[in-house]
């Protein structure tokens, strides 16, 4: 019997569901273990896991891993299914590039700042802060220029599904529930051009937590 594969993390994370569509792309069969880091239970819990107390992270029988590009990176590598890397030099540093760019610089201003003050907080019933807001549409462009040239290049963010579009797929999802984030996206017109095509892709709605 191979081993079993949890995926443990807070449904609506959007690191969580770039590992989630990760698994689905190489079509492993998982079980997924609902873990709220915002909460002091949770968290406590999670700290057995990782001791940053983050989500996600995986179990493979004995095998535990945190961070999200270590988790898509291991799933690409150890389970059978199509590749998630490109395999030209290239498209495979831009792949990663797109992932170290989500990572540190999209992630902030278009779920953290944007999303979360605008959208998510108040679809919970918490306020939200339009300051906030205002800062992480001030800074979203840089990180959105950034990727934008990258799908005008056409060697990733194309058109294909893979594990750089693992990790931008939820950001942007995000960042469009907001109505100024979406209007903003217009404005990239490769990025936008490459969500049109893959926000109704069965992976992406099927991974959809419902954020808001």
């Amino acid at each position: 019997m191979a081993d079993a594969v949890t995926l443990h993390g807070y449904h609506f994370s959007v690191y969580m569901r770039a590992a989630r569509m990760a698994l689905a792309l190489k079509g492993v069969p998982y079980t997924e273990h609902e873990v709220n880091p915002f909460d002091e239970a949770g968290r406590a819990g999670l700290m057995a896991l990782n001791p940053f107390g983050r989500v996600p992270v995986l179990q493979h029988g004995a095998f535990t891993l945190y961070e999200t590009a270590a988790i898509t990176g291991y799933v690409d590598r150890a389970f059978e299914g199509p590749p998630l890397m490109p395999a030209e030099a290239k498209a495979a540093a831009r792949a990663a590039q797109v992932i170290g760019i989500v990572d540190a610089y999209a992630y902030v201003p278009l779920v953290r700042q944007v999303f979360s003050h605008g959208v998510f907080r108040p679809a919970e019933g918490h306020q939200g802060s339009a300051e906030v807001v205002a800062e992480g549409l001030r800074v979203a462009p840089r990180a959105l220029g950034a990727l934008e040239a990258i799908a005008a290049e056409g060697l990733v963010l194309s058109g294909g599904l893979g594990r750089a579009e693992c990790h931008l797929v939820p950001m942007v999802d995000a960042f469009c529930r907001h109505e100024a984030g979406a209007e903003m996206l217009e404005g990239f017109a490769a990025l936008s051009a490459w969500w049109a095509g893959v926000r109704d892709a069965p992976v992406v709605k099927a991974s959809d937590p419902g954020l808001g």
